[in-house]
């Protein structure tokens, strides 16, 4: 199985850190995220991923040489010359993760203990086109969902009152939920983000996009599902001081004894 991590943000909110380092290299308990979430995709069964850089790349780019890749096949996807953002970032990744199979996506700063190989599995058994990670958790964005088949609708801000798509104008019988920063693609994927990216740039250049942007554009006429996990899943995003101080205090113990491993 195929992975791409999204390891080139700026990490603007764990400043003074990235103001030498990248965010992907934060450290959890002694470990930096982007190894972190290496093994874990390992444990799932992961054999082949896809890194994008652009902040202090060449910092990456030694980490991993560094641990010998990890034992695993791993490419380079170097975005030095412009940040592409997460849509963006798998559309220029896709000579690497183009094929017949299903590839999981992982943010660098999202730590979590969910069971990947359960989540493949979910997205094979669904058939869906994209599988998000999605939880009942505060926050001001949701993504809205059928509750009957968990498939997306739509996105909301809570704080603005804005609906999106433009069809969408409350999220009366919608189940809202909060992403998780890890997905499982289908290949089948690409010729629909080529023309969603064709359609802002005007060309077959690559342009900046959000994935969630595309999401919710297609989400009326591609299958996009939810995926909420039945047990309880730890989850994280390091991105800011006192998140990472916050998964640091979390995972102290739990490190110790089943980090890498999946239930």
């Amino acid at each position: 199985m195929k992975a791409m991590i999204f390891a080139a943000g700026l990490g603007t909110r764990l400043k003074p850190f990235t103001d030498s380092h990248p965010k992907a290299l934060a450290e959890i308990c002694g470990h930096p995220m982007l190894g972190i979430v290496i093994r874990r995709l390992i444990a799932a069964g992961v054999d082949e991923v896809v890194v994008n850089v652009h902040h202090f790349a060449d910092q990456i780019v030694e980490y991993l040489r560094k641990n010998d890749n990890f034992g695993i096949t791993i490419h380079i996807s170097d975005e030095t010359a412009m940040l592409l953002d997460t849509g963006g970032g798998i559309l220029a990744a896709r000579k690497w993760l183009d094929g017949d199979d299903r590839f999981i996506v992982h943010n660098a700063d999202i730590l979590t203990d969910v069971n990947l190989s359960g989540m493949a599995a979910f997205a094979d058994r669904s058939e869906a086109m994209a599988s998000l990670l999605v939880a009942d958790r505060s926050t001001k964005r949701y993504l809205l969902f059928d509750p009957d088949d968990m498939r997306m609708r739509g996105w909301t801000n809570v704080s603005t009152g804005e609906y999106r798509p433009g069809s969408l104008t409350s999220a009366d019988g919608l189940r809202r939920l909060a992403f998780g920063g890890v997905h499982v693609l289908s290949p089948d994927i690409f010729p629909h983000l080529e023309q969603f990216a064709r359609s802002l740039s005007g060309s077959d250049a690559i342009p900046k996009f959000s994935i969630m942007d595309f999401y919710v554009s297609r989400c009326s006429g591609l299958p996009f599902f939810g995926y909420c996990p039945h047990e309880a899943v730890r989850w994280h995003d390091i991105g800011k001081p006192e998140s990472l101080a916050a998964a640091q205090e979390d995972f102290e113990v739990f490190f110790k004894h089943v980090w890498f491993t999946q239930r």
